[in-house]
């Protein structure tokens, strides 16, 4: 059996989607894994991504953002 673990919820200002985090561990085998649940009404997305894919989607992302990366002064 898995133990679930909440890291973060938060609700995105556009769209309005539910993005929540959790940690999956599963005793047999030690494997863990980061679930990625959205919610857009009462559908929901789920995704069980292991450590090395959330690297390279967290390093894709972070590029992303920071070529978008609003300045101060909102330019």
């Amino acid at each position: 059996m898995a133990q679930i673990s909440e890291l973060e919820k938060f609700k995105l200002p556009l769209g309005g989607q539910e993005i929540e985090l959790q940690q999956i561990d599963y005793a047999e085998g030690g494997m863990s894994l980061l679930r990625i649940r959205i919610r857009e009404g009462k559908r929901f997305t789920i995704f069980d991504v292991d450590p090395m894919t959330v690297g390279h989607l967290c390093d894709a992302m972070r590029r992303w953002a920071d070529a978008h990366e609003m300045k101060a002064d909102g330019t």
